[in-house]
């Protein structure tokens, strides 16, 4: 380029640079866009049995599946549960719910003491790795004499 004027070296060289300039902008802004999360909504967690008989010990399972490929979610973490006659108008009786072993993937297990027959309330929260919102439910389950 010798005895080429420079400002007629910059208009060729400018655009080349103006061109991968902006491409570079275009990858950083898509790099940049959060990747979508999954909804609360885009899970379920369901109750594996909802009739019990009245007694002692009961085991509830429920399962956490996603609803968008129908797969069971495993490492979910179970932070509220409670179990109360809420719907035969006896919100304030209730049963301590205790957490025990899963036995397959996406079946969460917990212990109850079903002390009265009637309707109760299962109402369980969970957590599942990667997501903001909580999952939520409550059950209902029937307790037969």
């Amino acid at each position: 380029m010798v005895g080429v004027p420079v400002a007629r070296q910059y208009r060729r060289i400018m655009p080349r640079y103006i061109h991968s300039a902006l491409a570079a902008l275009v990858v950083a802004a898509q790099l940049s866009v959060p990747v979508a999360q999954a909804a609360a909504s885009d899970y379920i967690l369901v109750l594996v049995e909802t009739t019990y008989a009245f007694g002692d010990d009961a085991v509830l399972e429920v399962r956490l599946i996603d609803t968008r490929t129908n797969a069971p979610v495993e490492g979910a973490v179970i932070f509220a549960t409670r179990l109360d006659m809420a719907p035969d108008g006896m919100e304030t009786m209730t049963s301590p719910v205790l957490a025990l072993p899963g036995e397959e993937p996406g079946l969460y297990r917990f212990s109850a003491d079903l002390t009265m027959d009637g309707n109760w309330r299962f109402s369980v929260a969970a957590k599942v790795q990667g997501e903001m919102e909580t999952v939520q439910a409550q059950i209902v389950i029937e307790v037969q004499p």
